[in-house]
């Protein structure tokens, strides 16, 4: 159901998206003095003014164009004189300048945004107050303002806002109100000159916000959310605040270049597509980040390392920004890089890295696997939505991994002594990688043309396998991508007693010899040295369940489950031999990150592809329910089992107990997010009614449960409920971004497939349409939320593979569709390989 009762805010108009060949002749042609934004958002609740002016000189006399996605235009006029607003043409305003200084004014109305773009209006229904922020990445700051939308025309912001009078405004740079008219019941608010920022930094944040402050070195500290949320952020508050502190600390010693855009502002907004984003001077976070329930360790070092990502980005991102969207590797990869870091050294989550092991090395190997794997720099974005679609574990986990080994090689004093030559070349501008590459030669490193050429543009990972009949690792790139890359790691190896020893191994060709006991098991990288596939080999695989049982150590135990990840991701591990290991280690687990981001793998991607899928959940229940025995009643860990037992669990009688409350396990108690995942589960399994899912709504009207509701909605297997999740895809009923993804991942559940079946033609069919109501970063979401993930069937691929290959259809749908395909089409090669 909409989040705005008012009903749907009026779509952005179709527009291009930016080439690369246009945004150089443009910036070759402009340089961009200021902009000066005056916005009403006091006006009406679907629109709101948008009155810009902007002062720029042309080089030469030429013609150009401004961006601009405007509901309706109310005038332009450049240097005085009117232009016709019927010229502007799917988002461009042609100029055409003379050599020189120019003003170009436009008065424009906006329409707000429900898909996390834009300016984004959100009425909270949990109290019905009404929110705003603005998201401007990649092609979505001119349905704000107009401006020249590309990363490399940057120019210092001025704002001026009207809002309702009980609303607090946040933007780039400081701001106060300034006047109060009563008569309108709305206020003013004038913001200081920001330093120049590139386009997609741009922000507000606007509404009647829980606000809290602090300050460190200095820096005006502040944190946001949603009144409903008031509470959470409190409780959170000292937390969050001290993290901020010490990265602070941290950051200013590594990079010796203070914070340089004012206020520090963290706020936590609704319905947000990403994780975050670093914009200066008020970063902006999904808010499910503040905690209104209880969560795992797990969870909280997530958080912690985004902090710390975003604030990395305030030097490697937002003082030095890349020209062009296929260098954006350099922001992320960097950002990735330094937020684990900073997070594992000078917090309290010191096993930061062992999060990053479980939770995010299988996406980016994942990635760069897949058929759209890509360079992580020089990704041959040609458009700016050709660049969106790179955002992916390549752009950050691969990357970071790259910097990783770099930093190994150079060390801090050579790494970091470019790294800041960089920052203060292009302080304010922008730079490219090759001049960062430059940076580092001269502060001491050798020739790195060779490490560029084969770690970042060369796509694809290296396969590092034993081979115990030869006695060498081998080493092979994908044929696709030849490379030849040398691997600097540790290897773990138990020998038959199960003691574990490590001894460093260099790979510098396709064969490194190894010594090994016919016995001995290894583990390849344990502590992600590299970047590189790994999998088991059948004596190491069956000697890993004995061996789990008895390792503490965290990272030998991760390092595991993702060798063996691989494996079944690559059809080369039956299984049923993970299920075995399952078995034998999640009892004696004690790191909820591993629970937490290993069981809902098993239950998600494994189970379906087991030769007895039944019998294999039962199992994993087994297993989750020897681990809550041996959990602390009150641990994070207890948690996690519950968790874990939750998605497993087949009983309808325990579960519809558990929903109310009744015996549950000692230290835990019924909150929000355990009461949705009983009721999501029970939906699942079609034992629980629509009206009851309504009446649990109804009692706690909040935006997550609103997110939840329509996920259990879409999970009943009853013909109603998948034509209720369809109309959703179809735009037929309009919803905001985050009910929209709920309603796609609850559409496609396990053993459903006779109500979903005539879904899956439609899903193909209806697709090439979606672009028609669905844009930008939800069109994507849309098109993976949707795919027929349950239907494991040859046919089902080879349908996906007729549309991928049909001309005309939408890039961003290409692009997703390509990647599903091949999750789907892996699944089916395990069932097909091991009889499941």
């Amino acid at each position: 159901m909409p989040s705005d009762a008012s009903g749907p805010p009026p779509s952005p108009p179709v527009s291009r998206s930016l080439q690369l060949t246009e945004a150089r002749d443009r910036a070759g042609l402009l340089r961009v003095s200021s902009y000066d934004v005056a916005l009403d958002l006091a006006a009406d609740e679907a629109t709101f003014g948008s009155v810009t002016t902007i002062r720029f000189e042309s080089r030469r006399a030429a013609e150009t164009f401004v961006d601009l996605k405007p509901a309706r235009i109310v005038s332009i006029h450049l240097d005085g004189q009117p232009l016709d607003p019927e010229t502007l043409d799917r988002g461009r305003l042609p100029l055409r300048l003379s050599e020189g200084g120019h003003e170009l004014v436009v008065d424009a109305v906006m329409g707000f945004r429900q898909d996390g773009e834009g300016l984004h209006a959100h009425v909270d229904p949990a109290d019905g107050r009404r929110y705003v922020y603005g998201m401007s990445f990649m092609d979505a700051a001119p349905s704000i303002f107009a401006c020249f939308d590309q990363p490399d025309l940057k120019a210092p912001y001025t704002f001026h806002v009207r809002a309702p009078e009980d609303w607090t405004v946040i933007g780039n740079a400081p701001g106060s109100r300034v006047e109060t008219v009563r008569s309108a019941r709305a206020a003013l608010w004038e913001f200081e000159r920001t330093q120049p920022l590139s386009t997609y930094f741009v922000t507000l944040v606007a509404g009647p916000y829980h606000v809290l402050r602090d300050d460190h070195d200095g820096i005006p500290l502040g944190l946001s959310a949603r009144r409903s949320l008031a509470r959470d952020l409190d409780a959170d508050a000292d937390e969050l605040f001290t993290l901020t502190k010490q990265c602070f600390d941290e950051y200013h010693r590594l990079f010796g270049i203070r914070y340089p855009f004012g206020d520090y502002h963290q706020a936590f907004v609704p319905e947000f597509n990403a994780g975050a984003m670093e914009n200066p001077g008020c970063v902006t976070f999904r808010d499910p980040l503040v905690f209104s329930s209880r969560v795992t360790r797990g969870e909280r070092i997530k958080r912690a390392t985004t902090v710390a990502h975003e604030m990395a980005h305030q030097w490697f991102g937002n003082i030095t920004t890349p020209r062009w969207w296929d260098d954006l590797w350099l922001n992320e990869s960097f950002a990735e890089y330094l937020g684990n870091r900073v997070t594992a050294d000078v917090t309290q989550y010191g096993d930061a890295w062992i999060h990053h092991a479980y939770a995010r090395r299988q996406w980016g190997l994942v990635a760069d696997q897949r058929p759209s794997t890509h360079p992580v720099a020089g990704n041959g974005a040609v458009d700016a939505g050709a660049a969106l679609q790179d955002f992916d574990g390549i752009s950050y986990v691969k990357g970071s991994s790259v910097l990783k080994q770099l930093n190994a090689a150079l060390g801090d004093e050579v790494f970091f002594a470019g790294v800041v030559e960089h920052l203060t070349l292009a302080r304010f501008g922008n730079a490219e990688m090759a001049d960062l590459f430059g940076c580092w030669e001269r502060a001491g490193a050798v020739d790195l043309s060779r490490f560029t050429e084969g770690w970042l543009r060369t796509p694809g990972a290296d396969h590092l396998t034993v081979d115990r009949d030869a006695g060498v690792v081998r080493r092979s790139s994908p044929a696709e991508h030849p490379a030849d890359r040398e691997h600097s790691l540790r290897m773990a190896v138990a020998d038959p007693a199960g003691a574990w020893r490590t001894a460093p191994l260099a790979v510098t060709g396709p064969e490194t010899p190894v010594a090994l006991g016919p016995d001995d098991a290894i583990v390849l990288d344990p502590d992600e040295d590299t970047w590189a596939l790994t999998t088991p080999d059948p004596i190491s695989l069956a000697r890993f369940p004995d061996l789990l049982r008895d390792t503490e150590d965290t990272s030998l135990r991760a390092a595991v489950w993702n060798t063996v990840r691989s494996g079944v991701h690559n059809a080369l591990v039956d299984p049923e031999d993970v299920v075995a290991l399952a078995e034998a280690a999640l009892p004696t687990e004690r790191n909820d990150d591993a629970v937490g981001a290993t069981v809902p793998w098993l239950v998600g991607r494994l189970v379906p592809v087991l030769r007895d899928p039944v019998a294999g959940l039962g199992r994993l229940h087994a297993a989750a329910s020897a681990l809550l025995g041996a959990a602390a009643e009150g641990s994070t860990l207890q948690l996690a089992a519950y968790q874990s037992l939750v998605s497993t669990t087949v009983d309808p009688a325990t579960l519809r107990a558990w929903s109310t409350g009744t015996d549950l396990p000692a230290g835990l108690t019924l909150d929000l997010d355990l009461r949705w995942r009983v009721l999501v589960r029970l939906a699942g399994l079609g034992e629980i009614g629509w009206a009851d899912l309504d009446r649990a709504l109804e009692e706690e009207p909040t935006a997550r449960a609103h997110v939840e509701h329509a996920r259990a909605v879409a999970s009943l297997p009853e013909p109603a409920a998948k034509a209720w999740a369809w109309d959703r895809f179809t735009g037929a009923v309009p919803v905001a971004n985050y009910e929209l993804a709920a309603s796609g991942h609850g559409l496609w559940r396990p053993h459903q497939e006779q109500v979903t079946a005539p879904y899956v033609e439609r899903y193909f069919a209806e697709l090439p349409q979606v672009p028609r109501v669905h844009a930008g970063w939800v069109l994507g979401t849309v098109t993976q939320a949707f795919f027929p993930v349950t239907s494991h069937e040859p046919g089902t691929v080879a349908r996906a593979d007729e549309l991928i290959a049909r001309d005309g259809l939408d890039p961003t749908v290409r692009r997703n569709l390509v990647d599903a395909t091949d999750d789907l089409r892996r699944q089916v090669a395990v069932k097909e390989r091991y009889g499941g």
